[in-house]
């Protein structure tokens, strides 16, 4: 009997154990986010001047030899964050993104109002022209000191952890212009007259990008924007009272954004057993 018992427990199968489902992770893009950003913006900017009389109020005729008008560069580096939520339905992703930047975009125009033979309406009450002396002239400075956009985000999923998007909103920013005139008086003395204009001004912005997750909760992306201001006045440099003339600056700017960004999105991994 012992024998046999022996010889049956050896033939008797090994008995096994199901294994557990695997545990898949899902990649979500559906939650609020916050992040951060840097790249460089190549901007630039356009002004007009138009010149008045202080004393009579009138418009000045600039003559011939004048500069009312110059386009110059305004590129710079950029820094700053992002806030926002994304819904994700199948393979599309809807969202809305905040954003603010500090910005090191600068730039400059330079404009004359010509001096005639004896001085002309450009240097109001003067009878003669001081040797060297063209006119009255006047360097404008223009630095997009922050910036911020309000936008939209629609995009397609090329992948579960790769998206394309396209965005577009509001644009903000301020301006700090200054502004350096310099001229005669009636009697010949050469005078200079510096002033400075901070607005807050509103225009639009376009873009596209493309973002990655690197885990569920973490993405960077690549993006680049497009953020047009509309013509603002930028400010009025006056010599006045020393030499009766002022210069109305009128500005339009234009941005080319591109910048990196890594966002943090809040909430848990979503996983799936099958």
């Amino acid at each position: 009997m012992a024998a046999t018992s022996v010889a049956s427990a050896a033939d008797m199968a090994p008995r096994y154990t199901k294994a557990p489902p695997p545990v898949v992770e899902v990649w979500n893009w559906t939650g609020f986010y916050i992040g951060g950003n840097a790249g460089y913006s190549w901007g630039r900017g356009h002004s007009d001047v138009s010149y008045f009389n202080t004393a009579t109020g009138l418009p000045i005729a600039p003559p011939a030899g004048s500069i009312t008008s110059a386009g110059y560069d305004m590129d710079g580096a950029i820094a700053g964050g992002q806030i926002g939520y994304n819904w994700q339905s199948n393979n599309w992703v809807f969202g809305i993104e905040a954003d603010a930047q500090w910005s090191d975009e600068k730039g400059r125009g330079v404009f004359r109002c010509a001096a005639t033979g004896i001085g002309g309406p450009c240097l109001p009450g003067l009878t003669f022209l001081p040797p060297g002396v063209t006119g009255t002239s006047l360097a404008v400075d223009t630095h997009l000191e922050w910036f911020g956009t309000l936008r939209g985000r629609v995009g397609v999923l090329a992948t579960p952890r790769v998206l394309f998007y396209g965005t577009g909103g509001l644009a903000y920013g301020s301006f700090k212009t200054t502004g350096t005139m310099a001229g005669v008086t009636p009697a010949g003395v050469a005078v200079v007259s510096v002033a400075s204009n901070d607005d807050i001004r509103f225009g639009w912005t376009v873009g596209a990008g493309v973002e990655g997750k690197i885990t569920n909760n973490w993405s960077a992306k690549l993006e680049y924007l497009y953020m047009d201001f509309d013509s603002f006045r930028a400010g009025s440099f006056s010599l006045a009272p020393a030499s009766a003339i002022r210069a109305d600056v009128d500005t339009r700017f234009h941005d080319h954004v591109l910048r990196v960004g890594l966002n943090y999105t809040f909430g848990g991994p979503v996983v799936a057993k099958y």
